[in-house]
């Protein structure tokens, strides 16, 4: 039981979060591209295996992200007590435990077309050096959301079997979504990440960080009705935006204080709404 609890610790299990704001993306590029009109058996057994794969390779991501980041996070108080940081598990079994999750991914993964495949294992580089990027740019969220965000290219070729530009439009739109949340993410270890060297957007742009959300959101935003757009979306995806955009400037930009750790991390977590939001704003878009 014990070992059962460190490893839920160690791929954050307990924290949802991590694996939806993986997820959302997926649905959204499997949304854009699928026909209804069709039978939805396909549709739903495709969100299962997106969710599966979400969790397992956000649960292998984050083991990974431990052991790069072991010396590192021993020295910072909201990360000093994971597993490997405090020496209650062996970077040998971690290892171990991050090559049967990816194992159990490409079990879900084999279930899409070979293109899906493809463009999946493409992704895998990006997701394993993304914690290496702190250490080099103050960039790392930028990064982050180049990773987190290829389910949108993904969840349109598991339907398409090519990418075309209206994901690619909602792609990278969702790159400014994630470096919005996760820079209000980085103000809760700004402090210590200063201390001991490692660089961040909210290190970067500490003195006016309400600026740099609005301009990230602002992108978002643009480039999300520019794919309701091309993809000749009913008036009621218009609408659905607002209340987007509410989510947006009220809870994360207005109610943001960068001296508020637990604000800080409740609006983070609020993305998991969001994202909610966004699918059912497509959805409701591609209603005729």
């Amino acid at each position: 039981m014990n070992q059962l609890k460190l490893f839920i610790d160690l791929t954050r299990l307990k924290k949802p979060i991590g694996f939806m704001l993986l997820f959302w993306p997926c649905t959204w590029g499997l949304t854009i591209a699928y026909d209804f009109s069709s039978s939805l058996k396909i549709y739903f057994f495709y969100i299962i295996l997106f969710f599966l794969g979400s969790v397992f390779m956000r649960s292998a991501g984050c083991i990974v992200n431990d052991i790069l980041d072991k010396d590192f996070d021993a020295k910072v108080f909201r990360t000093k007590n994971r597993p490997l940081a405090s020496g209650k598990i062996s970077i040998n079994l971690s290892i171990v435990y991050v090559l049967t999750l990816c194992f159990l991914a490409l079990l879900v993964l084999l279930n899409f077309n070979l293109y899906t495949i493809i463009i999946s294992l493409a992704s895998m580089p990006l997701a394993f050096s993304y914690p290496l990027m702190k250490r080099f740019t103050y960039w790392p969220q930028l990064f982050l959301g180049i990773t987190f965000n290829f389910g949108v290219l993904v969840g349109w070729a598991s339907i398409n079997e090519n990418i075309s530009l209206i994901p690619l439009l909602l792609y990278f739109g969702a790159i400014f979504w994630t470096l919005g949340y996760d820079t209000i993410y980085g103000f809760q270890d700004i402090e210590d990440d200063e201390i001991i060297g490692v660089k961040s957007t909210s290190i970067k742009f500490k003195k006016n960080p309400k600026i740099f959300l609005s301009i990230c959101y602002f992108i978002f935003i643009f480039f999300f009705l520019i794919t309701g757009f091309k993809l000749d979306f009913n008036y009621y995806f218009f609408i659905g935006t607002i209340m987007i955009i509410l989510h947006l400037s009220v809870i994360q930009i207005i109610n943001f204080d960068k001296k508020n750790k637990a604000k800080c991390l409740k609006i983070f977590k609020s993305n998991n709404f969001l994202g909610l939001l966004i699918l059912t704003c497509i959805l409701i878009g591609k209603l005729n």
